[in-house]
């Protein structure tokens, strides 16, 4: 690895594209409107995890929950699962993200706490505060994500639900080259779990920053399914999503979101 890729701080630096992703109105960083709220406020849960609704049983009633909204700014799941009636709490690396949900709460008069943070480190909220983690695609973001799924366990009450969604992994594994996707040519180039800077060549990982892009990490399923259970989660729901705007050829064959519903379990004493 090149000593420049070696000093480069990603959270920092993803923390900044994703200032400028939202300054440039980007689809995550796009408010709901007046009619998604009034919506909401009728007690559906139209918050998202993929482009498609929760599945049945999932989160089908918010009021009087306490919910984390992980990494979720942007104005779009916070506000909707206030308005549903839950008490909510978002977490964001990004100010200007975090902005777009005060510009939704001012608007239409919700409470909303909202504290700017790394995913990886909840330490500001005590042991067994929520009673959902909602935490939407993002943790591609983030080198490793055990310290993620280990914090997320800790905040939750026994018997709490992470519900959480990402990017199959599968995703990451063809190489992106325009003339092959011209040609309708999946061509397999890196190796799960995915890494920008262990992947990419120099040049290209150059021409990525200088697009103010965000660097990401394909998590393999080890991580992303593994990972959970070893934290203490069970698993209680999956749920797989279609790209509706298909970026790359491989979105087109497969689905490119994962979701699940794990549980905290609660502890039951053993027998005297």
């Amino acid at each position: 690895m090149p000593d420049a890729v070696q000093q480069i701080d990603v959270f920092h630096y993803n923390q900044a594209a994703w200032d400028q992703q939202a300054r440039a109105d980007c689809e995550w960083s796009r408010p709901v409107d007046a009619a998604a709220i009034a919506e909401a406020r009728q007690g559906r849960v139209l918050a998202r995890l993929t482009p498609d609704p929760l599945p049945a049983g999932w989160l089908d009633d918010a009021r009087d929950l306490d919910i984390l909204c992980l990494a979720s700014g942007g104005g779009q799941q916070g506000p909707l699962l206030a308005a549903a009636g839950a008490r909510v709490t978002v977490l964001d690396a990004s100010a200007e993200q975090l902005a777009r949900d005060r510009e939704v709460a001012e608007r239409e008069g919700l409470a909303l706490r909202l504290e700017q943070g790394d995913m990886r480190d909840l330490s500001r909220f005590a042991d067994a505060s929520f009673d959902c983690v909602f935490h939407p695609i993002s943790n591609l973001y983030v080198t490793d994500v055990a310290p993620v799924w280990r914090e997320c366990h800790r905040v939750l009450r026994p018997g709490g639900r992470l519900l959480a969604s990402f990017y199959n992994p599968a995703v990451f594994v063809a190489d992106r080259d325009p003339a092959l996707l011209e040609q309708g040519l999946i061509r397999p180039r890196f190796a799960t779990p995915y890494s920008d800077l262990e992947h990419l060549s120099e040049a290209e990982l150059e021409a990525k920053r200088t697009r103010g892009e965000a660097l990401v990490f394909g998590h393999g399923l080890g991580e992303l399914l593994g990972g959970q259970t070893a934290a203490g989660f069970l698993i209680a729901g999956f749920h797989e999503a279609w790209q509706p705007r298909p970026r790359f050829l491989i979105e087109r064959y497969l689905p490119a979101f994962m979701a699940t519903w794990a549980i905290r379990p609660v502890c039951i004493p053993s027998a005297a």
